[in-house]
C-alpha cells in the first residue's frame, strides 16, 4: 500500500466552512441521505488534526484504503496509518462497521430457519466475505432445520485451512444437532469448489453418516456470491 502523503488532503479548517457545508448543520438541515460518505464519516470522528480538518481525514480515510468496502475490512491498527487517527477513533470506526455487519445478520429475525442455501449465505457472508484469511465454520440444526449455534472450527492462511473431521463430528454431538452445514470462505472470490473442498465435504458426509448427524449442504462464500453444494448436486 502507497505511503501516505498529508500534503494532498492538507485544506481550511471546519470553522471556516459555511454552516450548511458543515456535515452536522448540513444533515439537519437537509437530511442524512444528503451526506456524502466522507461528510458521515466526518460525524462519527467528530475532529481531525493540525493541518487536516475532519473532512480531510475522512477523505484521505477513504482514498487510502480503496473507498468505504475496503475501509470497512481493516482492523483499528490498520487505520492508524492515517494522521489524526487515533486509538479511540480507529476502534470507534472499527465497531460501527462491524455493527453495520452484524445489522445484516440480524434482520433475518431471531430464529433462522436454514431451509434454503440463500438463507445458509445470508447469516454467514457478513462474517466471512470481506476476510482475507479463509475460516471454517459449522451451522448446528435440529430436526426443524432451526439454527441452534455454529462454530468456527478452524483459521487459515488466504488459500486454506486446515480441518479435521473429528473435531467438526465432535462439535456436533456437543451442540446436540441433528444435521449440519458446513460453511467456509474464499478470499480470493473464486466462486468454485477446489477438489481439496470436495474432498472435504465427502470425508465429512461419510462422517455424519456413521452418527447419524448429516452434512445437508456445505455453502463457500466468495465475495458477495456463494456455492451450495446441495444446489449442485455435490451432496
Amino acid at each position: 500500500m502507497a505511503e501516505f502523503d498529508i500534503r494532498r488532503y492538507m485544506g481550511r479548517s471546519v470553522r471556516d466552512m459555511l454552516p450548511e457545508e458543515q456535515p452536522r448543520e448540513k444533515m439537519l438541515k437537509y437530511g442524512v441521505d444528503s451526506l456524502s460518505e466522507p461528510e458521515l464519516l466526518a460525524i462519527l470522528l467528530r475532529t481531525g488534526s493540525k493541518g487536516m480538518n475532519v473532512l480531510d481525514t475522512s477523505r484521505a480515510l477513504l482514498d487510502h484504503f480503496g473507498g468505504l468496502r475496503g475501509l470497512s475490512k481493516k482492523d483499528w491498527q490498520s487505520m492508524m496509518v492515517i494522521p489524526g487517527i487515533a486509538k479511540i477513533k480507529a476502534i470507534t470506526l472499527e465497531a460501527v462497521f462491524e455493527l453495520s455487519r452484524r445489522v445484516q445478520v440480524a434482520s433475518l429475525g431471531e430464529e433462522i430457519k436454514m431451509v434454503t442455501p440463500e438463507i445458509a449465505a445470508a447469516y454467514f457472508m457478513p462474517k466471512l466475505r470481506d476476510l482475507s484469511h479463509e475460516e471454517f465454520y459449522v451451522a448446528f440444526l435440529n430436526n426443524s432445520k432451526l439454527l441452534l449455534g455454529y462454530k468456527r472450527i478452524s483459521t487459515g492462511g488466504s488459500t486454506s485451512t486446515i480441518v479435521e473431521p473429528a473435531e467438526v463430528m465432535r462439535q456436533a454431538v456437543l451442540n446436540q444437532a441433528n444435521s449440519i452445514i458446513l460453511v467456509h470462505n474464499h478470499p480470493s472470490g473464486y466462486l468454485k469448489e477446489s477438489k481439496a473442498d470436495i474432498m472435504l465435504t465427502k470425508r465429512l458426509c461419510e462422517s455424519g453418516r456413521l452418527l447419524n448427524i448429516p452434512v445437508i449442504d456445505h455453502i463457500i462464500i466468495a465475495g458477495n456470491g456463494f456455492i451450495s453444494f446441495k444446489s449442485k448436486n455435490l451432496i
